[in-house]
Formats: structure tokens, sequence, C-alpha cells
């Protein structure tokens, strides 16, 4: 059974910028997370698509982490993933990278994933999330830029 596509526009809650759900956009077919801040909305519950979460809660992007196979997060080379932590009932959520988010706001997302609190980091363990650890730097910058920019991007970071 497919999953019904949802491409309806939206504005965030949190910067309230309007967002388009256009595919050919982002690159993603069930967008949820704002492009500019990527803060999300708690709408799915028990896959992606699927908008039957009740909460529907601003989500706030924690960390980063790396797609290892179908259902693990971790610190491979996979996908590159958002990790969202819901601000009302405490769910975590994985959200692809979409192909317009603001690899700038995607940089500072991993920067401070550093300095989450012990409980928090225990939370994503529990799920079996491994955030990007700092030696993922180069990953990071290889998926967001490209090779060419690894000595001036490092120098932003």
């Amino acid at each position: 059974m497919s999953r019904p596509q949802t491409f309806e526009d939206f504005r965030c809650a949190h910067c309230h910028n309007l967002v388009s759900g256009a595919h050919l956009l982002s690159g993603v077919n069930n967008r949820n997370h704002c492009p500019y801040c990527l803060w999300s909305r708690h709408l799915d519950l028990y896959s992606a698509g699927d908008r039957l979460s009740a909460c529907k809660a601003p989500m706030q992007p924690l960390a980063l982490t790396a797609k290892r196979s179908r259902n693990k997060y971790g610190r491979g080379r996979g996908e590159l993933m958002l990790v969202h932590l819901c601000t009302d009932c405490g769910d975590v959520s994985i959200n692809r990278i979409a192909a317009d988010d603001d690899a700038g706001t995607l940089l500072e997302v991993f920067n401070a994933s550093f300095a989450l609190p012990a409980r928090t980091r225990d939370l994503l363990l529990e799920d079996e999330i491994d955030i990007l650890p700092s030696e993922g730097l180069p990953v990071l910058q290889l998926q967001l830029f490209g090779d060419a920019t690894h000595v001036r991007i490092a120098e932003i970071a």
C-alpha cells in the first residue's frame, strides 16, 4: 500500500516563513520542516507522511545523524538526517535533509549538538540514534557543499 504524498505549502510555526511543499524544490515527498530554521511540526505517528499524530506541536532540530540502514541511524557515511525533538510530548523524529535546506543552519545545528544535555543524549541513544560526531564535519561538508569547499567551510565552522 503506497502512502499519499503531501505537497502542501505551510507557514513555519517557529520562524513564520512560508514554506513550499513542492517536491521539485525540496527533493522530499513529505515535507514537514522549514528549510530556513529547520524546525518541524509533529505530524507523523508511525511513518513518514502518514500525518496521523494528534500532537501537532513544534519540533526543535537537535542534531544530525547518518542513516546506516533502513531503520537505524548512526555514525556511518549514509544519508544525512535531521533529528527533531517534540517540544510538547518529547517524541524524537528523524527527517531527511531537503535540497533547499539552509546549509549554514545545518552547520549551526551540527555545532549546537555537542552541547546537548546528557538526558537528551540518553534519549537519543535509547532510540538507537547516534548524533554525527565532530569527526563527521568533513562528511557534512562534502554532502552539503561538495569537495571543493572543505577549506573555506572549515574556517566558518
